[in-house]
């Protein structure tokens, strides 16, 4: 008998599904089709076992779809553009092209080996022109149908890699890769009107029942719809053009408590200021070179300055409040101008104490007295409050119900008017970079702003300038210096004119990937027809890392798509369900140098033993456990060393046997260890019964009930994610199967299952075993087994037996015998016997189908 070899084993069966193009999607109406996805990568060189388990967890759900009888479209390609690409070609002299184009080749070499059911006819990456050209293509239909649109915004800026920098992107008012203090600019900007569609997009949330909760939960808080007060505060001597500043708050039931109004650094009165105070000047130039996520303005001191300026009340005219500009309040949301409440608010509370500001209380429990100036006094959504001052007497609940109260009291006295907002801001897709896709619209001095032709598409990226390599070590965008390039005539009138030099942010090239696989080489966006066959996604998998931005914008698209015609109505929500993996984790090794620097070592440098790691010079590592991934800690598993080592099945297999795949899995050798062990046991298995010849036994009926429990439970594993589970029930199905004396022809019956079983997770050795047990054809094409459900119930069941509460036994009798019968069995058992000791039993209870209790 041959061994378990995979090196051997598994090119073979990769070979034979190439050849029979056995994944080869083509639409066809005799079967329903399923469309499975995992969120493509980014060509960074290298694929890591992270990518091997999501890529797996979809390639298991693609294959059991198949063997259900599905027309199964599973696709890969690859997020191509961006700025890691540029870095790379400013540090190594060569271009982002060829650096991105040459990881490609090395990731798909990587992954093929892994035996994944991909139709790799359909791969494309995004940096393709025939790709990026159709985006043009859109951004030119969204153009026209008004989705999209160009104004001032102000941005962060990097002054070393002179780009636009997403507000995550800056850390501790440093760019995050130059490290350079970011500036806050005002530039011209394209934008996708992502905001119209808000309401839309977070009230369609509900109909995803197929999403996890905490993603719709994420998605519903960036949205962030809430009800509140537009009113404005008068000033009092402000400056010309400046005799008001409008406030959005969403606590008008608190507008009695207000000590400040606070404007934005960005706040046009602010900008205003800083002309001719350099005082202002000063502050608002530190203020712009914070970073303005929300976590770190969270983290940040909040600082103020006093513009000098105060504002009139609006239910007082003689109360006045002075006007600070201040470093946590952000100008893209609201009307960049708040007022601040202290004494209901923890972080006016602190700035108001910082700056001795009033505090005052404009509600008051019912019971109780509460130190307003020592803390702010935020009452919980349900606790009923009276409002002293602006709703006199009234007692309500906080929460929608007071704020509506609010709301309606300040309207019916003509301050302000409710409305709803939201948080979510429309879509700056502008980046000042050379790899991405460019944006497809021509300046012209007569004509202003054009869009470039469709017959002129794709407008592709120069590869060089001038005949020479582009220089990346200069700062800035290669496409602003490159003449040839952005110097044009301009499409409507063909005078000179220059192309827009700006790209597109690389989430746009990710938010239509899926809508492009179902026809990846037409010459439109999208095919209808094959649009209409293939869509919506049936199971999309990924990161819970993308749950917001990716996701989000690829909702929009997708209606955006539908708008311009290039998907379906039933697509505008275009991911019917989503599943998000964990992530693999291992751990560090770390020594420190004799400067005092951690330095990281990777898992095949280190020998464990006796729970403790060594180098091979004998130095003892610190072991820091169950770690994130990095390549920066080195700790990351080579995906190609684990198949040469163990083979790729073994690799799959344990990715998802070792915990539910919505959590972190840690890799251990020991676990692949023990994972190559159990394949090469079942191998072994399948190979002994292929060459065996008994006759039937009283053990086939036996067996046949584990094989069909084995097919009931697995399948209830794969239809719900729970691979691990299903995994669990497969060894105690080997075990069976080891185990059993039944008959050969039942035996070979159960291994072939076996084997259709397995298949989705080890693809290659379930070819292998279904060839030497004798099974037509591929395993890949065979249908999925299916249960009987009259092998699901047991004719016998085994009931234990207590003795005065004291186990002394058990009976195992058909489900249906009479209660006399068994009572007649137990009194006869050796260990009831034996217990009484001649005694007669006080009394005997059979409780049917689950205990006998003997009382002596």
């Amino acid at each position: 008998m041959s061994r378990y070899d995979p090196a051997v084993i598994e090119p073979k069966w990769q070979q034979a599904w190439d050849e029979a193009l056995t994944f080869k999607a083509t639409r066809s109406g005799d079967k329903p089709k399923y469309y499975v996805l995992e969120m493509f990568p980014y060509p960074s060189g290298r694929i890591h076992i992270g990518h091997v388990r999501n890529y797996t967890m979809g390639d298991v759900i693609a294959r059991y779809k198949r063997g259900q009888g599905f027309n199964v479209l599973h696709p890969m390609g690859f997020d191509a553009f961006g700025m890691p690409a540029e870095n790379a070609a400013m540090a190594s002299g060569g271009h982002p092209k060829d650096w991105t184009y040459g990881n490609i080749d090395t990731m798909v070499g990587q992954m093929k080996p892994l035996g994944f059911g991909l139709d790799w006819s359909r791969m494309f990456a995004t940096c393709d022109p025939e790709y990026y050209g159709q985006q043009q293509a859109l951004f030119l239909d969204f153009l026209d149908a008004g989705l999209v649109y160009r104004k001032n915004a102000v941005v962060n800026w990097d002054p070393v890699d002179m780009t636009v920098l997403a507000n995550e992107q800056v850390e501790n008012g440093r760019g995050w890769r130059s490290g350079a203090l970011v500036e806050r600019k005002e530039l011209t900007q394209w934008f996708f009107k992502i905001s119209d569609y808000s309401g839309e997009l977070l009230d369609a949330l509900d109909s995803l029942d197929d999403w996890p909760a905490k993603v719709k939960l994420m998605q519903a808080n960036w949205i962030g719809r809430s009800r509140g007060l537009q009113f404005a505060f008068s000033t009092v001597d402000g400056p010309v053009g400046f005799d008001r500043i409008e406030c959005y708050t969403t606590r008008p039931d608190t507008l009695l408590g207000a000590s400040f109004v606070g404007i934005s650094p960005d706040h046009p009165l602010a900008r205003h200021l800083e002309r001719d105070n350099p005082e202002v000047a000063a502050f608002v130039a530190e203020c712009r070179r914070m970073g303005t996520s929300e976590e770190e303005l969270e983290k940040a001191e909040k600082r103020g300055l006093d513009t000098g300026i105060t504002v009139r009340h609006p239910f007082d005219t003689s109360w006045e409040l002075p006007v600070y500009i201040a470093n946590f309040i952000l100008m893209d949301y609201g009307t960049g101008a708040i007022f601040g409440c202290p004494g209901h608010d923890q972080r006016d509370h602190d700035f108001c104490a910082k700056y001795d500001l009033p505090i005052v209380d404009t509600f008051l429990p019912l019971e109780g007295e509460i130190d307003i100036q020592a803390a702010p006094f935020v009452p919980a959504k349900t606790e009923k409050v009276r409002y002293t001052r602006l709703i006199a007497g009234e007692e309500i609940q906080t929460g929608d119900e007071a704020v509506n109260a609010a709301v309606d009291f300040c309207e019916k006295n003509g301050v302000g008017q409710g409305v709803t907002k939201y948080r979510l801001r429309d879509w700056g897709l502008s980046r000042q970079r050379y790899w991405g896709c460019p944006i497809p619209v021509v300046h012209c001095d007569a004509c202003g702003v054009v869009p470039e032709k469709k017959e002129n598409l794709p407008i592709q990226l120069p590869y060089d300038e001038g005949g020479k390599p582009i220089d990346f070590s200069i700062p800035g965008n290669p496409l602003d210096r490159h003449p040839t390039w952005r110097d044009c005539a301009c499409p409507s009138c063909g005078k000179p004119a220059k192309r827009e030099t700006d790209t597109m942010d690389t989430f746009v090239d990710s938010s239509w990937y899926f809508a492009r696989f179902t026809a990846p080489r037409a010459t439109t966006p999208t095919d209808m027809a094959e649009a209409e066959y293939w869509m919506n996604v049936d199971q999309y998998i990924g990161g819970i890392e993308h749950a917001i931005l990716h996701l989000l914008y690829s909702r929009f698209f997708a209606r955006a798509m539908n708008i311009t015609g290039h998907l379906p109505e039933k697509s505008r929500e275009p991911f019917n369900a989503l599943f998000t993996q964990g992530m693999v984790t291992h751990a560090i090794y770390q020594t420190t140098s004799a400067e005092g620097r951690p330095v990281y070592h990777y898992p095949e440098a280190v020998t464990l033993k006796d729970g403790k790691g060594f180098l091979e010079d004998g130095t003892e590592v610190e072991i820091i456990p169950s770690a994130k991934m990095s390549k920066s800690k080195n700790n990351v598993v080579d995906p190609v060393a684990i198949v040469s080592q163990y083979g790729a099945d073994t690799a799959r297999w344990f990715v998802l046997s070792d915990s539910p795949p919505e959590r972190d899995v840690e890799w251990t050798a020991s676990g692949a260890e023990a994972a190559n062990r159990h394949l090469g046991r079942v191998y072994r298995i399948a190979a002994d019964i292929a060459e065996s010849d008994t006759a039937p036994t009283r053990e086939d009926e036996a067996l046949l009930r584990e094989m069909h429990k084995a097919i009931h439970d697995v399948t209830l594993g794969l239809e719900s994610f729970g691979f691990n589970a299903a995994i669990a029930k497969l060894y105690g199905f080997t075990n069976a199967l080891s185990k059993s004396r039944a008959g050969t022809a039942v035996k070979r019956a159960a291994a072939k299952t076996l084997a259709q079983l397995m298949a989705p997770m080890t693809p290659h050795l379930a070819e292998e075993c279904w060839t030497l047990l004798g099974g037509e054809g591929l395993i890949a094409d065979a249908p999925w087994p299916v249960a009987d459900e009259a092998m699901l119930v047991e004719d016998s069941v085994t009931l234990p037996i207590q003795v005065n509460g004291k186990r002394r036994g058990e009976l195992t009798v058909p489900r249906d015998m009479a209660k006399e019968e068994i009572e007649k069995l137990a009194l006869a058992h050796d260990g009831v016997v034996r217990a009484l000791d001649g005694a007669t039993p006080k009394k005997l209870i059979v409780v049917p189908g689950r205990i006998v209790n003997v009382v002596a």
